[in-house]
Protein backbone atom coordinates (compact mmCIF):
# COMPACT_ATOMS: atom_id res chain seq x y z
CA UNK A 1 0.00 0.00 0.00
CA UNK A 2 1.06 3.61 -0.71
CA UNK A 3 2.70 5.57 2.69
CA UNK A 4 2.86 8.76 3.62
CA UNK A 5 5.60 8.67 6.77
CA UNK A 6 4.94 11.91 8.84
CA UNK A 7 8.30 13.55 10.31
CA UNK A 8 7.81 15.91 13.23
CA UNK A 9 9.62 16.93 16.56
CA UNK A 10 6.93 19.28 17.40
CA UNK A 11 6.51 18.32 20.81
CA UNK A 12 9.94 19.04 21.95
CA UNK A 13 8.31 22.46 22.92
CA UNK A 14 4.81 22.12 24.69
CA UNK A 15 2.27 24.98 24.28
CA UNK A 16 3.26 25.98 20.68
CA UNK A 17 0.33 26.00 18.20
CA UNK A 18 2.90 24.53 15.75
CA UNK A 19 2.37 20.53 17.89
CA UNK A 20 -1.42 21.48 17.86
CA UNK A 21 -1.26 21.71 13.82
CA UNK A 22 0.93 18.43 13.63
CA UNK A 23 -1.85 16.59 16.04
CA UNK A 24 -4.91 17.57 13.76
CA UNK A 25 -3.26 16.89 10.26
CA UNK A 26 -1.90 13.80 11.04
CA UNK A 27 -5.65 12.55 13.00
CA UNK A 28 -7.14 13.83 9.59
CA UNK A 29 -4.88 12.55 6.83
CA UNK A 30 -5.33 9.14 8.53
CA UNK A 31 -9.17 9.31 8.70
CA UNK A 32 -9.61 10.56 4.95
CA UNK A 33 -6.25 8.19 3.31
CA UNK A 34 -7.79 5.66 5.49
CA UNK A 35 -8.12 2.51 3.15
CA UNK A 36 -5.67 4.60 0.03
CA UNK A 37 -2.62 5.00 2.13
CA UNK A 38 -0.87 4.14 5.52
CA UNK A 39 -0.12 7.11 7.69
CA UNK A 40 3.04 6.29 9.88
CA UNK A 41 4.42 8.56 11.99
CA UNK A 42 8.43 8.91 12.24
CA UNK A 43 9.93 5.63 10.91
CA UNK A 44 12.44 5.41 9.17
CA UNK A 45 12.03 4.59 5.83
CA UNK A 46 12.32 6.44 3.04
CA UNK A 47 9.03 5.34 0.69
CA UNK A 48 5.73 7.32 -0.86
CA UNK A 49 5.31 10.55 0.55
CA UNK A 50 7.65 12.14 3.35
CA UNK A 51 6.15 14.71 5.36
CA UNK A 52 8.11 16.53 6.79
CA UNK A 53 6.47 18.61 9.68
CA UNK A 54 9.65 20.38 11.42
CA UNK A 55 13.04 21.45 10.03
CA UNK A 56 15.01 19.47 12.76
CA UNK A 57 18.62 18.81 11.46
CA UNK A 58 18.22 15.08 11.52
CA UNK A 59 15.01 15.44 9.25
CA UNK A 60 17.41 17.80 6.83
CA UNK A 61 19.75 14.83 6.46
CA UNK A 62 17.22 12.63 5.49
CA UNK A 63 15.67 14.35 2.37
CA UNK A 64 18.15 13.39 -0.04
CA UNK A 65 16.77 9.47 0.24
CA UNK A 66 13.40 10.76 0.78
CA UNK A 67 13.63 12.26 -3.04
CA UNK A 68 15.39 9.72 -4.18
CA UNK A 69 12.79 6.62 -3.29
CA UNK A 70 9.54 8.88 -3.45
CA UNK A 71 8.40 12.76 -2.33
CA UNK A 72 9.41 15.05 0.04
CA UNK A 73 6.22 17.57 1.44
CA UNK A 74 7.39 20.25 3.62
CA UNK A 75 5.08 21.96 6.11
CA UNK A 76 5.87 25.66 6.42
CA UNK A 77 4.75 27.24 9.51
CA UNK A 78 6.93 29.99 10.16
CA UNK A 79 9.51 32.16 8.08
CA UNK A 80 12.57 34.32 9.12
CA UNK A 81 10.24 37.48 9.59
CA UNK A 82 7.92 35.51 11.70
CA UNK A 83 10.42 34.53 13.93
CA UNK A 84 12.45 37.31 14.49
CA UNK A 85 9.97 38.46 17.29
CA UNK A 86 9.64 35.45 18.84
CA UNK A 87 12.77 33.78 19.82
CA UNK A 88 15.47 35.65 21.20
CA UNK A 89 18.98 34.75 19.77
CA UNK A 90 22.25 36.82 18.79
CA UNK A 91 22.34 37.92 15.16
CA UNK A 92 24.86 35.93 13.38
CA UNK A 93 22.99 32.65 15.35
CA UNK A 94 19.80 33.66 14.06
CA UNK A 95 20.95 34.45 10.49
CA UNK A 96 22.51 31.06 10.18
CA UNK A 97 19.15 29.86 11.58
CA UNK A 98 17.01 31.27 8.63
CA UNK A 99 19.62 30.29 5.82
CA UNK A 100 19.01 27.07 7.13
CA UNK A 101 15.21 27.14 7.02
CA UNK A 102 15.07 28.40 4.14
CA UNK A 103 17.69 25.44 2.76
CA UNK A 104 15.11 23.31 4.01
CA UNK A 105 12.00 24.38 1.97
CA UNK A 106 14.37 24.70 -0.97
CA UNK A 107 14.96 21.01 -0.76
CA UNK A 108 11.58 20.09 -0.72
CA UNK A 109 9.49 18.37 -4.09
CA UNK A 110 6.33 20.34 -2.57
CA UNK A 111 5.37 22.89 -0.01
CA UNK A 112 2.15 23.26 2.07
CA UNK A 113 1.22 26.38 3.71
CA UNK A 114 -1.66 27.29 5.80
CA UNK A 115 -1.68 31.11 4.77
CA UNK A 116 -2.13 32.12 1.24
CA UNK A 117 0.08 35.26 2.20
CA UNK A 118 3.25 32.91 2.77
CA UNK A 119 3.04 32.17 -1.13
CA UNK A 120 4.07 35.18 -2.32
CA UNK A 121 6.50 35.71 0.81
CA UNK A 122 8.34 32.40 -0.16
CA UNK A 123 8.53 33.22 -3.89
CA UNK A 124 10.24 36.34 -2.01
CA UNK A 125 12.73 33.49 -1.43
CA UNK A 126 13.29 31.86 -4.84
CA UNK A 127 10.63 29.81 -4.22
CA UNK A 128 8.51 29.31 -7.24
CA UNK A 129 4.43 29.51 -6.35
CA UNK A 130 3.82 26.13 -8.50
CA UNK A 131 5.78 24.09 -5.56
CA UNK A 132 3.34 25.50 -2.99
CA UNK A 133 -0.28 24.51 -2.31
CA UNK A 134 -2.50 26.73 0.20
CA UNK A 135 -4.45 23.99 2.61
CA UNK A 136 -5.63 25.88 6.33
CA UNK A 137 -5.67 24.77 9.59
CA UNK A 138 -8.35 22.70 11.28
CA UNK A 139 -9.66 21.71 14.49
CA UNK A 140 -11.35 18.75 15.53
CA UNK A 141 -14.98 19.22 16.85
CA UNK A 142 -14.61 16.29 19.17
CA UNK A 143 -12.02 18.29 21.28
CA UNK A 144 -13.13 21.63 20.82
CA UNK A 145 -17.01 22.18 20.81
CA UNK A 146 -19.12 24.37 23.18
CA UNK A 147 -20.31 22.94 26.86
CA UNK A 148 -23.59 23.20 28.19
CA UNK A 149 -24.30 26.41 30.91
CA UNK A 150 -24.00 24.28 33.95
CA UNK A 151 -20.38 23.03 32.95
CA UNK A 152 -19.30 26.28 31.99
CA UNK A 153 -20.43 27.73 35.03
CA UNK A 154 -18.34 24.80 37.26
CA UNK A 155 -15.60 25.70 34.93
CA UNK A 156 -15.60 29.09 36.24
CA UNK A 157 -16.03 27.80 39.84
CA UNK A 158 -12.94 25.84 39.31
CA UNK A 159 -10.35 28.77 38.22
CA UNK A 160 -12.59 31.30 40.91
CA UNK A 161 -14.24 33.65 38.02
CA UNK A 162 -17.31 34.87 39.60
CA UNK A 163 -20.30 34.02 37.40
CA UNK A 164 -21.72 36.83 36.48
CA UNK A 165 -18.05 38.60 35.43
CA UNK A 166 -16.81 38.96 31.95
CA UNK A 167 -14.27 36.91 30.90
CA UNK A 168 -11.57 37.90 28.21
CA UNK A 169 -9.63 35.17 26.98
CA UNK A 170 -6.25 35.31 25.40
CA UNK A 171 -4.51 32.10 24.42
CA UNK A 172 -0.75 32.30 23.23
CA UNK A 173 2.63 31.92 24.14
CA UNK A 174 4.21 35.00 26.37
CA UNK A 175 6.41 36.77 23.73
CA UNK A 176 6.13 40.19 23.13
CA UNK A 177 5.04 39.98 19.36
CA UNK A 178 1.80 38.32 21.15
CA UNK A 179 0.41 41.50 22.49
CA UNK A 180 0.66 40.59 25.86
CA UNK A 181 1.88 43.95 27.61
CA UNK A 182 -1.14 45.80 25.64
CA UNK A 183 -3.55 43.11 27.18
CA UNK A 184 -2.69 43.88 30.68
CA UNK A 185 -2.95 47.46 30.13
CA UNK A 186 -6.62 47.19 28.81
CA UNK A 187 -7.37 45.14 31.44
CA UNK A 188 -6.00 47.90 33.88
CA UNK A 189 -8.63 50.07 31.86
CA UNK A 190 -11.42 47.57 32.36
CA UNK A 191 -12.12 46.56 36.27
CA UNK A 192 -15.37 45.26 35.61
CA UNK A 193 -14.12 42.32 33.31
CA UNK A 194 -11.53 39.40 33.82
CA UNK A 195 -8.88 38.70 31.77
CA UNK A 196 -7.27 35.33 31.54
CA UNK A 197 -4.24 34.51 29.53
CA UNK A 198 -3.49 30.81 28.98
CA UNK A 199 -0.13 30.11 27.93
CA UNK A 200 3.50 30.49 28.73
CA UNK A 201 7.02 30.76 28.12
CA UNK A 202 7.16 27.51 25.40
CA UNK A 203 11.07 28.49 24.75
CA UNK A 204 11.86 29.57 28.25
CA UNK A 205 14.35 31.98 28.87
CA UNK A 206 14.91 32.64 24.76
CA UNK A 207 11.03 33.92 24.46
CA UNK A 208 11.24 37.43 22.63
CA UNK A 209 10.78 39.49 26.39
CA UNK A 210 11.03 37.28 28.95
CA UNK A 211 12.73 39.35 31.29
CA UNK A 212 10.06 42.23 30.94
CA UNK A 213 7.24 39.83 30.73
CA UNK A 214 8.40 38.50 34.07
CA UNK A 215 8.46 42.09 35.75
CA UNK A 216 5.29 42.98 34.32
CA UNK A 217 3.76 39.08 36.09
CA UNK A 218 4.84 40.81 39.29
CA UNK A 219 2.30 43.56 39.15
CA UNK A 220 -0.56 42.66 37.95
CA UNK A 221 -4.35 43.84 38.46
CA UNK A 222 -6.54 42.09 40.32
CA UNK A 223 -8.86 41.31 37.39
CA UNK A 224 -6.15 39.76 35.71
CA UNK A 225 -4.92 35.75 35.68
CA UNK A 226 -1.74 33.84 34.03
CA UNK A 227 -2.94 29.97 33.88
CA UNK A 228 0.61 28.90 32.75
CA UNK A 229 0.91 26.20 29.66
CA UNK A 230 -2.08 24.77 29.91
CA UNK A 231 -2.43 21.07 28.74
CA UNK A 232 -4.64 21.11 25.39
CA UNK A 233 -6.80 18.11 26.54
CA UNK A 234 -8.18 20.65 29.31
CA UNK A 235 -8.53 23.68 26.53
CA UNK A 236 -11.47 23.38 25.69
CA UNK A 237 -13.38 23.55 29.28
CA UNK A 238 -10.70 26.80 29.40
CA UNK A 239 -12.53 28.55 26.00
CA UNK A 240 -16.19 27.49 27.36
CA UNK A 241 -14.90 29.89 30.61
CA UNK A 242 -14.43 32.69 28.45
CA UNK A 243 -17.15 35.02 27.60
CA UNK A 244 -14.99 35.97 23.89
CA UNK A 245 -11.48 35.26 22.41
CA UNK A 246 -8.91 38.38 22.59
CA UNK A 247 -5.69 38.13 20.50
CA UNK A 248 -3.91 41.39 20.76
CA UNK A 249 -0.94 40.08 18.37
CA UNK A 250 1.19 41.67 16.41
CA UNK A 251 2.31 39.06 14.34
CA UNK A 252 0.30 35.58 13.35
CA UNK A 253 -0.19 32.92 10.41
CA UNK A 254 -3.07 31.39 11.17
CA UNK A 255 -3.45 30.88 15.11
CA UNK A 256 -4.69 27.17 15.78
CA UNK A 257 -6.45 29.32 18.80
CA UNK A 258 -8.93 31.22 16.73
CA UNK A 259 -10.06 27.98 15.43
CA UNK A 260 -10.38 26.58 18.31
CA UNK A 261 -12.33 29.44 19.70
CA UNK A 262 -14.76 29.41 16.82
CA UNK A 263 -15.27 26.21 17.37
CA UNK A 264 -16.67 26.75 20.98
CA UNK A 265 -19.17 29.86 19.50
CA UNK A 266 -17.02 32.49 21.01
CA UNK A 267 -16.67 36.04 19.52
CA UNK A 268 -13.26 36.63 18.41
CA UNK A 269 -11.17 39.96 18.46
CA UNK A 270 -7.65 40.30 16.85
CA UNK A 271 -5.60 42.83 15.89
CA UNK A 272 -6.30 44.44 12.14
CA UNK A 273 -3.65 42.55 10.38
CA UNK A 274 -3.35 42.47 6.93
CA UNK A 275 -2.10 38.66 6.98
CA UNK A 276 -6.10 37.71 8.11
CA UNK A 277 -7.83 39.21 5.25
CA UNK A 278 -7.57 36.14 3.06
CA UNK A 279 -8.38 33.76 6.42
CA UNK A 280 -10.44 35.36 8.64
CA UNK A 281 -12.80 37.41 6.08
CA UNK A 282 -16.14 38.51 8.28
CA UNK A 283 -16.00 35.56 11.26
CA UNK A 284 -13.53 38.02 13.51
CA UNK A 285 -13.70 41.52 15.10
CA UNK A 286 -10.64 43.55 15.08
CA UNK A 287 -9.50 46.61 16.25
CA UNK A 288 -6.41 48.81 15.78
CA UNK A 289 -5.19 49.99 18.96
CA UNK A 290 -6.03 49.54 22.74
CA UNK A 291 -8.92 52.17 22.01
CA UNK A 292 -10.47 50.41 19.31
CA UNK A 293 -9.92 47.01 21.68
CA UNK A 294 -11.53 48.21 24.62
CA UNK A 295 -14.62 49.62 22.82
CA UNK A 296 -15.30 46.47 20.93
CA UNK A 297 -15.03 44.73 23.97
CA UNK A 298 -17.42 47.29 26.16
CA UNK A 299 -20.11 46.80 22.90
CA UNK A 300 -19.67 42.47 23.19
CA UNK A 301 -20.34 42.95 27.00
CA UNK A 302 -22.99 45.61 27.70
CA UNK A 303 -25.20 44.21 23.65
CA UNK A 304 -26.74 40.96 23.72
CA UNK A 305 -27.66 41.48 19.88
CA UNK A 306 -24.22 42.23 18.94
CA UNK A 307 -22.49 39.38 21.02
CA UNK A 308 -24.83 37.15 19.74
CA UNK A 309 -24.23 38.54 16.14
CA UNK A 310 -20.77 38.15 16.77
CA UNK A 311 -20.79 34.23 18.08
CA UNK A 312 -22.72 33.43 15.14
CA UNK A 313 -19.87 35.09 12.55
CA UNK A 314 -17.61 33.13 14.46
CA UNK A 315 -19.31 29.59 14.06
CA UNK A 316 -19.53 30.30 10.46
CA UNK A 317 -15.96 30.32 10.42
CA UNK A 318 -15.71 26.85 11.88
CA UNK A 319 -17.85 25.75 9.67
CA UNK A 320 -15.76 27.39 6.65
CA UNK A 321 -12.58 25.36 7.87
CA UNK A 322 -14.42 22.52 8.67
CA UNK A 323 -12.93 18.93 9.01
CA UNK A 324 -14.75 17.74 5.81
CA UNK A 325 -13.80 20.93 3.70
CA UNK A 326 -9.78 21.01 4.80
CA UNK A 327 -10.10 16.74 4.48
CA UNK A 328 -10.92 16.99 0.97
CA UNK A 329 -8.03 19.26 0.48
CA UNK A 330 -5.11 16.97 1.90
CA UNK A 331 -7.22 14.04 0.43
CA UNK A 332 -6.94 15.83 -3.26
CA UNK A 333 -3.13 16.70 -2.28
CA UNK A 334 -2.26 13.55 -1.33
CA UNK A 335 -3.45 11.72 -4.22
CA UNK A 336 -1.56 14.22 -6.82
CA UNK A 337 1.86 13.50 -5.40
CA UNK A 338 1.03 9.87 -5.68
CA UNK A 339 0.55 10.45 -9.41
CA UNK A 340 3.05 12.74 -10.36
CA UNK A 341 5.58 10.29 -8.67
CA UNK A 342 3.71 7.30 -10.27
CA UNK A 343 4.08 9.93 -13.35
CA UNK A 344 7.79 10.07 -12.84
CA UNK A 345 8.81 6.87 -11.85
CA UNK A 346 7.82 5.73 -15.44
CA UNK A 347 9.36 8.10 -17.17
CA UNK A 348 12.25 7.45 -15.27
CA UNK A 349 12.26 4.00 -16.50
CA UNK A 350 11.43 5.19 -20.31
CA UNK A 351 14.23 7.34 -20.27
CA UNK A 352 12.01 10.09 -20.78
CA UNK A 353 11.66 11.52 -17.43
CA UNK A 354 12.53 15.71 -16.96
CA UNK A 355 11.15 17.10 -14.13
CA UNK A 356 8.16 19.56 -14.40
CA UNK A 357 6.12 21.37 -11.94
CA UNK A 358 2.65 21.46 -12.03
CA UNK A 359 -0.17 22.68 -9.16
CA UNK A 360 -3.45 22.06 -9.07
CA UNK A 361 -5.71 24.80 -7.01
CA UNK A 362 -8.47 23.30 -5.10
CA UNK A 363 -11.39 25.34 -5.66
CA UNK A 364 -13.72 26.54 -3.67
CA UNK A 365 -17.59 26.11 -3.83
CA UNK A 366 -18.01 29.61 -2.51
CA UNK A 367 -16.17 31.95 -4.82
CA UNK A 368 -15.89 34.10 -1.70
CA UNK A 369 -13.24 31.43 0.12
CA UNK A 370 -11.12 31.50 -3.01
CA UNK A 371 -7.77 32.71 -2.74
CA UNK A 372 -5.00 30.52 -4.03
Amino acid sequence: MRTINMLSKADMVKGQGVLSAHDEQVALAKKVMAGGARVLENKKIAEGITHYHSINPEFYLSISKAKAQGAAVGYVHFLPETVENSISLPRFAKNLFYKYMISFYKRMDYLVTVNPVFIEKLAAYGIGADKVTYIPNVVSEECFYPLPKEKREAVRRKYRIPEERFTVLCVGQLQKRKGVFDFVEIAKRMPECQFVWAGGFSFGKLSEGYEEIRGMMKHLPANVKFLGIVDRKKMNEIYNMADMMFLPSYEELFPMTILESMNCALPVLVRDLPIYDPILFDHALRGRHKGEFISVIRQLKDDPVFYQQSAHASYEGHLRYSRETVGAMWKQFYERVFLEEEEKKRQKASGKWNRRARKDAYIWTNKRQQYI
